[in-house]
């Protein structure tokens, strides 16, 4: 049976290259871990996670003063390969053969990784730059040996949203939501069966995105989404739903079945201690169609006391939320760039 690369991470860490850190400093101080881009970060690789970008990877993170005698040090005496896999290989992203342990500090690893330094205080904004994903990429892999303590805070510091923030961003889902949803009725009605559809499944994937954030956990990227989804404790129960909204041969049965998967989130928002409405759905004026109760986004932002968020206009949520570009999204500087323009448009009211 292969390895899982977690598994192999392990070893190699453990085999190979802290014999090798040890023997040349001993009592050194650093933490490592796979941490990053790739699909076994998550414990969600297989056998096609193999063809690109997967093998000896690991992130190593020591003090400011040590990054480049430490790479250099493992360049020089790595083995050229390790239970079959080559220590050094070309990436997607990078064509030169090199070896694939991330030296840094902990401070650049994240910020390269978020696009915000972690070493000054964030307001909700900043919180409102990251992407599910890339925060996934910080906290989800594991770590087999943090001696240096910084990774172990920063990962602490990046559970979950401030109080605030996730309300706001819980609200701008629901917002959303309403939105759109009286629009697979519309578009049915007028005959038109692939309009409906093609909302039924954005209204899915804002849903799917709202069930992670109410269960407190970073929604990945879309390959991922569905399986994570299922995984979620309570927010996996409206799936069911989810996929009945997806299969129905009639707009009423679609807009019958999202109905259903926002009661269930709307019960789960109530067991995860935020404001809920007794209803979460009411009729489009006179039509026969439904949308979301503005009371569920009120109840949300009532309770928002921090300046910041107060201001923020409702409905806009993190850059996640409204910005549907994976070149952007992937990229830390370009997430940052827009979400802080937007903060100068905000502030400059």
């Amino acid at each position: 049976m292969q390895l899982s690369g977690l598994g192999l991470a392990r070893r190699y860490h453990d085999e190979v290259v802290a014999p090798l850190l040890a023997a040349r400093w001993p009592g050194l101080r650093y933490a490592c871990a796979r941490l990053g881009s790739g699909s076994d970060v998550l414990a969600l690789d297989d056998e096609m996670s193999r063809d690109h970008d997967w093998g000896l990877r690991l992130t190593l993170l020591v003090e400011r003063s040590s990054t480049a005698a430490v790479d250099q040090h493992l360049e020089r005496e790595l083995p050229a390969e390790y239970r079959g896999w080559p220590t050094r290989f070309a990436t997607t992203w990078d064509p030169v053969v090199r070896h694939r342990v991330q030296v840094a500090t902990a401070e650049d690893f994240v910020a390269s990784r978020l696009g915000v330094a972690v070493d000054r205080a964030w307001d909700a904004v900043d919180w409102l730059s990251l992407s599910g994903q890339s925060l996934l990429e910080v906290t989800a892999g594991e770590v087999f040996v943090d001696t240096l303590g910084a990774l172990g805070e920063i990962r602490e510091r990046l559970a979950w949203y401030p109080g605030d923030v996730w309300r706001y961003v819980v609200a701008a889902d629901w917002h959303r939501i309403g939105q759109e949803l009286p629009f697979v009725g519309r578009a049915g009605l007028r005959g038109d069966d692939l309009g409906s559809r093609v909302t039924t499944g954005h209204l899915v994937r804002v849903a799917m995105h709202l069930g992670f954030l109410l269960q407190r956990r970073w929604p990945p990227y879309s390959k991922w989404m569905g399986t994570m989804f299922a995984e979620l404790p309570d927010s996996g129960g409206a799936a069911p739903f989810l996929h009945a909204a997806l299969a129905a041969a009639t707009w009423q049965e679609r807009q019958a079945r999202l109905v259903d998967a926002l009661t269930a989130f709307n019960d789960i928002q109530r067991g995860a201690g935020l404001p809920v409405s007794d209803q979460v759905a009411e009729p489009f004026f006179d039509r026969p169609f439904v949308s979301v109760r503005p009371s569920v986004t009120a109840g949300l932002l009532q309770g928002v006391t921090d300046p910041l968020v107060r201001r923020l206009p409702p409905g806009v949520g993190s850059v996640e939320q409204w910005v549907d570009n994976v070149d952007v999204l992937t990229d830390p500087v370009r997430r940052t760039t827009v979400t802080q323009a937007w903060r100068a448009l905000l502030l400059s009211d």
